[in-house]
C-alpha cells in the first residue's frame, strides 16, 4: 500500500466507537455520513438496549432505533425518557436537534396496507431534517387518485414509492416526474406476491428511468436515501433553502 492508503487505514482505525463487549456503538458515524448509527433492535437483549441507551444519554444527535417492539421501547424509554415511539413505523426516535425543514421528500403508497413501511420511510426522513409530504393509497388500481396529486409529485425533489401486489406504482410515477424515485417493494399481497419478491422483480425491471430499488419492506433505507438526496440539494445551494413552520413531529408519533 502507498503512504496515502496507509494514512487512510490508520485514520479509520483511530475513529471513535463505544466498545460495550457484544455491542460496538459507532459514535463517529454522524460526522462521517451525516446521521447517527441506526440501532436495529430485533435480536438484541434488554441488557444490550440498556447499555446502548445509556451510551446515548448525552448525545446531541438525532437517533433512531428500528424494528422496535413495544416492550423494547419501554426498556429504551426507562433510560431515555424523551424517546418517542412511532408504533406504526416500528421506530423509536430520540430527537436532540431542531429540524432544518428541508422540503422536497414525498412518500407515496399504492394501498393503505403499505402505510407501515411508508411511515418507516417518512419518520426516518423527518429525523434527518426533512419535511415529508405523505400521499397514501394512490395506487394504479385507481390511477385518478394519483393523477389528482400530479402537481405535488412534480414539485418533489425525491419520491419514495411504496407498493406491494405487483408493484407497478414506482414505474408509473417514474414516467411522470423528473426527480429520483426510490421504489420500495412490500410483502403485501396474495400467494404469488411471494412475500414481496413479485413487486421487487417488477421494480427492478422498471422501464422508467430514474427509479432505484431498495429491499423488501425496507422503508428505513428508502427514507434515508431520499433524505440524503434532498439534503445534498440544499447543501449545494444553501442560500435558497426554504423553511417550513410545520412541526417536525406533526405525523406519526405514538398516540396520534
Amino acid at each position: 500500500m502507498d503512504n496515502k492508503t496507509n494514512e487512510a487505514m490508520n485514520l479509520m482505525k483511530s475513529l471513535p466507537f463505544r466498545d460495550m463487549e457484544e455491542v460496538k456503538l459507532d459514535t463517529d458515524r454522524s460526522a462521517r455520513t451525516g446521521f447517527s448509527e441506526v440501532i436495529y433492535c430485533p435480536g438484541k437483549s434488554d441488557e444490550q438496549l440498556v447499555s446502548i441507551a445509556r451510551a446515548l444519554q448525552n448525545t446531541r444527535e438525532n437517533v433512531l432505533f428500528s424494528r422496535v417492539s413495544a416492550c423494547q421501547h419501554s426498556v429504551i424509554a426507562s433510560v431515555l425518557p424523551d424517546a418517542v415511539l412511532y408504533a406504526k413505523a416500528r421506530l423509536t426516535g430520540l430527537r436532540r436537534q431542531e429540524s432544518p425543514h428541508y422540503r422536497g421528500v414525498t412518500v407515496i403508497t399504492a394501498g393503505s396496507s403499505d402505510v407501515p413501511v411508508a411511515e418507516e420511510a417518512s419518520i426516518t426522513a423527518e429525523y434527518m431534517g426533512c419535511d415529508v409530504l405523505r400521499l397514501y393509497d394512490v395506487g394504479v388500481a385507481g390511477l385518478h387518485r394519483l393523477l389528482s396529486r400530479i402537481d405535488e409529485l412534480q414539485a418533489s425533489k425525491a419520491i419514495v414509492a411504496v407498493a406491494g401486489m405487483e408493484g407497478a406504482l414506482p414505474t408509473v410515477v417514474g414516467g411522470l416526474v423528473s426527480c429520483p424515485v426510490v421504489a420500495v417493494p412490500t410483502s403485501v399481497g396474495y400467494g404469488v406476491n411471494l412475500g414481496g419478491i413479485a413487486p421487487l422483480l417488477t421494480m427492478l425491471n422498471s422501464c422508467a428511468m430514474g427509479v432505484s430499488v431498495v429491499n423488501i419492506d425496507n422503508g428505513l433505507g428508502a427514507g434515508y436515501f431520499a433524505a440524503s438526496i434532498v439534503r445534498q440539494i440544499y447543501a449545494a445551494r444553501p442560500a435558497t433553502c426554504e423553511t417550513s413552520s410545520v412541526p417536525a413531529d406533526a405525523d406519526g408519533a405514538s398516540g396520534t
